[in-house]
């Protein structure tokens, strides 16, 4: 009876997590008000800017759009892994992968984002280099961003040799 008790405890447990997901919803809304500002600031600026000032404002947006992508990966697939399954029935432009990113899909896919906005802050970097560059700077970027292309193969290599998780979609 006591075990019974615990593990209804620790199954509902699952809910505490739910307000972590909310939190997330608000944190997209500041990233999207975030966009919505370097968006302004890039239009109104564009007509002086020079094309390295151009693409610069590019990458800022990418970078914001693919923050916003793994935030969105994140509440989705946490939420149905760790909370509770979402019924996609009635919403006619449900994205299938939002039912079937199982944990490990989940890691590769957060790693990917990572990846992505890694190389971006890195590509900013390089635009924005001049003779009196902080190369310490960058080499540590640079470091960074290599760490996170090596975590990415090695996860993905773990995941191939470990074969699929057990309840994988």
């Amino acid at each position: 009876m006591v075990e019974k008790l615990i593990e209804q405890v620790l199954f509902r447990s699952r809910w505490l997590m739910a307000p972590f997901y909310l939190g997330l919803v608000i944190a997209l809304l500041v990233l999207l008000f975030k966009f919505g500002h370097e968006l302004l600031h890039f239009v109104t600026h564009a007509v002086g800017a020079s094309e390295s000032d151009v693409i610069l404002g590019v990458l800022t947006l990418v970078d914001l759009t693919f923050t916003g992508n793994l935030v969105l990966i994140v509440i989705f697939s946490g939420y149905e892994n760790f909370v509770s399954k979402i019924d996609p029935a009635g919403h006619p432009d449900w994205p299938e992968w939002m039912t079937r990113v199982d944990f490990s899909g989940l890691k590769q896919k957060l790693l990917a984002s990572i990846v992505a906005i890694s190389a971006i802050s890195l590509l900013k970097a390089f635009m924005n280099l001049d003779a009196n560059a902080d190369t310490t700077q960058l080499m540590w970027l640079v470091i960074i961003h290599v760490v996170f292309v090596g975590s990415s193969l090695v996860l993905a290599w773990s995941d191939r040799i470990g074969g699929p998780s057990p309840g994988a979609h």
